[in-house]
């Protein structure tokens, strides 16, 4: 059944999957409340719950725009599974700022195969990397992305290799101005920041352990065997599905590089790995292997996220 709700796109399926959402992020920070809840903090997790809310309409544009799936919401709800897999990323609301402007970038970035206002594109892709990189460091990673997209659709015009620079420099000046006007010592934080840990004994509990290991394991299977199919895909959405796939490696290395590791920082793999699974459900043939598949990892990612309450 669940598997036939999904196969298809539609606004029913985008607002379930989002109301689902938002349902477990109140939950998560209702069962955390703190004593003394002000007004301000309310709405901050509310701004933050939208922010989280408008990801998933980058993600089903990205996914849905670009031809990257079928006409199905299976993307989306793959990327809504792994938030509730990880509700420590609820309590982490920088890498939820930072990635939804990723997918910013990654939305100029795919769009770069129409050769139309590359440059402009290019601009905005690095403008939206490097802010993001202000929220966490290491999410800076993703200019690698933009030179490969540069290589991919519009490597020899020389100009289009300076302007990451230029979206460097005015993001640069942009943190001096705030940190003049509001006095706040913004630098510091970003260079507190630029330390790489490669401790992995960080979880607070064996359960997040866990949800570690089955993502891991999942995502070890669906990128080895995805990567595989890339071949079969049409020509013209190779270099497009090679992106996703340099995306889930950008995504690795800024978790294993990460300061003061948690897994909230696998965020920046969620799309790539929803894109990916839905290429994996779409390919199974047999409903019932499908139907399974959907339901085990439902069961698994809402029992994972009670235990970790």
């Amino acid at each position: 059944m669940i598997a036939n709700v999904f196969s298809k796109t539609s606004p029913i399926n985008y607002i379930t999957i989002t109301v689902i959402s938002i349902f477990f992020y109140s939950f998560y920070q209702f069962s955390r409340i703190e004593t003394e809840t002000t007004v301000w903090i309310v709405v901050q997790k509310t701004a933050i719950m939208l922010l989280l809310s408008l990801s998933f309409i980058y993600v089903n544009i990205i996914s849905q725009k670009n031809n990257l799936t079928k006409l199905n919401s299976y993307t989306l709800l793959l990327y809504a599974l792994f938030f509730i897999l990880f509700p420590s990323l609820y309590k982490n609301p920088n890498v939820i700022i930072s990635n939804l402007l990723i997918l910013l970038a990654v939305d100029k970035l795919f769009a770069l195969k129409t050769l139309k206002k590359s440059k402009e594109k290019i601009f905005d892709a690095s403008f939206w990397i490097f802010l993001a990189s202000i929220f966490h460091f290491w999410s800076i990673l993703f200019i690698f992305l933009v030179f490969t997209a540069i290589i991919f659709h519009v490597g020899r015009d020389y100009k289009n290799w300076i302007i990451p620079f230029i979206a460097l420099f005015a993001v640069a000046i942009l943190v001096v101005l705030f940190q003049l006007l509001f006095q706040y010592d913004l630098i510091s934080l970003i260079y507190d920041n630029v330390s790489i840990s490669l401790n992995f004994s960080y979880f607070e509990n064996v359960y997040q352990n866990i949800a570690l290991a089955i993502f891991s394991s999942i995502a070890v299977f669906v990128f080895s065997t995805q990567t595989l199919e890339i071949k079969n895909k049409p020509l013209n959405l190779q270099g497009t599905y090679k992106k996703v796939v340099f995306m889930f490696v950008l995504a690795v290395l800024i978790y294993v590089l990460s300061n003061h590791k948690n897994n909230s920082f696998l965020i920046y793999s969620f799309v790539p790995m929803a894109i990916l699974g839905a290429n994996f459900l779409e390919k199974i043939q047999t409903y019932w292997m499908k139907e399974v598949t959907l339901y085990i990892l439902i069961a698994i990612s809402v029992t994972l996220f009670t235990l970790q309450l």
